[in-house]
């Protein structure tokens, strides 16, 4: 497989001096293309700083990050935000749709900032809407949509614009334990017949289960990497 994204001796201070905060402490590890990777840990782990930069959200302290071969630390913040609108999706526990507007304009959204054609972003969204199963919501609101649908409609947005990665961030957060199951396994989907890769963060084992590959993080450092049943101890 090839190598997604692969960082080595990744770190993160906020502030300076004697109350700088060390986020994350030198953290290596790699996500192959089409793989489902669960990220999990404890509140102040690294998980969420980890998550940012993996989304160029934010940007390391030192170390290396490379995706798909190119190093991200170097890029400028146009740059940046260019690699994360071509090659990112992002799926929120608060789903962050617009509220007055529809299923399919919201999922339209990302495709009007990339300056497609309005039959472009309609023939995308549609096609993404159909992806997680949701073509005949495509004119209701947002509160017209369960929680479930609307985590539907919120990763359909994430596809529209085909990238090489849904990062995840605590998808299930907001759902029952019903439409969680019924998320996970689109979810799942998705990454087993579409090959799309995925980086998920969420502190339920229950959630991680249907991951292929299980990071977990602690005191900013990857404490151990776990391949389906066998677990492989990375730090102590």
């Amino acid at each position: 497989m090839t190598r997604l994204i692969e960082v080595r001796g990744l770190t993160k201070v906020f502030g300076s001096g004697p109350n700088a905060f060390k986020a994350l402490r030198g953290v290596d590890f790699d996500v192959e293309s089409g793989d489902f990777v669960a990220v999990m840990g404890s509140s102040g782990s690294g998980k969420s700083t980890m998550m940012n930069i993996l989304g160029c959200l934010d940007t390391p302290s030192t170390g290396s990050y490379r995706f798909l071969g190119h190093p991200v630390e170097r890029l400028t913040q146009d740059q940046r935000a260019l690699l994360r609108r071509r090659y990112i999706g992002f799926v929120f526990q608060g789903f962050n749709l617009l509220a007055r507007t529809s299923a399919l304009e919201n999922v339209e959204l990302p495709l009007l900032y990339r300056g497609e054609s309005r039959a472009a972003r309609h023939k995308g969204a549609m096609a993404a809407l159909d992806r997680v199963g949701l073509t005949a919501w495509a004119k209701h609101t947002p509160s017209e949509l369960s929680g479930g649908q609307q985590q539907r409609v919120a990763i359909a947005r994430a596809l529209v614009t085909e990238p090489q990665v849904l990062l995840a961030d605590e998808p299930t957060g907001n759902l029952d334990s019903e439409r969680s199951v019924e998320i996970m396994q689109l979810l799942s989907a998705l990454n087993r017949d579409g090959g799309i890769s995925i980086v998920m963060v969420t502190h339920e084992a229950e959630m991680a289960a249907y991951a292929h590959t299980i990071v977990r993080f602690k005191d900013g450092l990857v404490l151990a990497i776990e391949q389906r049943e066998e677990s492989i101890r990375v730090r102590n």
